[in-house]
């Protein structure tokens, strides 16, 4: 079998022509996606994207390559093209990939890849909400820095450019809902479940709130010897979660829709056991 180099070359450049146009895409896609005021995630988006868009278009070419040096008649010039290629495909795809990632951890705000749990449960009227069920082989809902893994858990695993991106208003456009002080959109498997206020709750005015149980004491080199207190969150969507990756010393929150009040009664099941244990009490 014969083959002609020069058209492998050509080939091989509209290839590389084609992932450039889908990493514009990915980036136009982002802007068009992400508010302004979150630059940082766009950028964290776009490299993300047009990593995988590269690693996915370099196995390609590299399959090429290797199915052509065993189909074709190979001389010492033609073994020589083909480890070129495939060494140049393999160096540029890392230095790509490891360039991004070093770059991306320069300009965090964290530094760096953080992992941190916070536990969370939402309630609508006295019924408990759960989320959509996660599928495919992820199994999360959200993206792969903020996600839930169908455990009422919020999961921040990755590199935060900045703080804020880890909100509750953040999470919950992740997951395809909404947040704000006045109103709540949560995705289940019975659909979309909109929660505002004055809408009627108990046949009485409702209203949206959050309640914080947060641990006074927190350390990531402990796991017993915690006292928490609750609080009553004001502008909660914009509310941070804490930087811990076990709950506790992680946050409950409890997002309720009910006639106002001051407290809850609810608490989140890792709370719970926390507080059997005789590893968590409340001040």
């Amino acid at each position: 079998m014969e083959i002609n180099m020069k058209k492998i070359l050509i080939f091989l450049f509209f290839i590389l022509i084609l992932f450039s146009f889908i990493s514009i895409s990915s980036a136009h896609e982002a802007n068009e996606e992400n508010e302004k005021k979150y630059m940082g995630e766009r950028i964290d988006d776009f490299f993300r994207k047009s990593s995988g868009n590269l690693a996915i278009i370099s196995s390609i070419i590299i399959t090429l390559l290797v199915y052509i040096s065993i189909k074709i008649k190979k001389t010492e010039k033609i073994k020589y093209t083909l480890f070129i290629l495939i060494s140049l495909v393999i160096i540029l795809t890392t230095i790509y990939l490891s360039g991004t990632t070093i770059y991306l951890n320069i300009i965090s705000e964290t530094g760096g890849p953080v992992h941190w749990h916070s536990d969370f449960e939402i309630w609508n009227c006295g019924e408990e909400v759960n989320l959509i069920s996660p599928t495919g082989l992820t199994n999360k809902v959200g993206n792969p820095v903020l996600h839930e893994h169908n455990d009422n858990r919020v999961h921040v695993e990755g590199v935060l450019l900045e703080k804020k991106h880890a909100d509750l208003h953040s999470f919950f456009e992740v997951i395809g809902g909404s947040l704000t002080s006045e109103r709540l959109t949560v995705p289940t498997d019975n659909g979309i479940i909109d929660m505002e206020n004055k809408d009627k709750c108990k046949e009485k005015e409702g209203k949206l709130q959050a309640f914080l149980l947060k641990v006074k004491n927190p350390s990531a080199l402990k796991k017993d010897g915690f006292i928490f207190e609750q609080t009553k969150l004001e502008n909660f969507e914009n509310y941070i979660l804490s930087p811990y990756a076990y709950v506790p010393p992680g946050d409950c929150i409890i997002i309720e829709f009910d006639i106002e009040k001051d407290k809850t009664d609810k608490i989140c099941e890792s709370y719970t056991v926390a507080i059997e244990r005789g590893d968590l009490k409340e001040e």
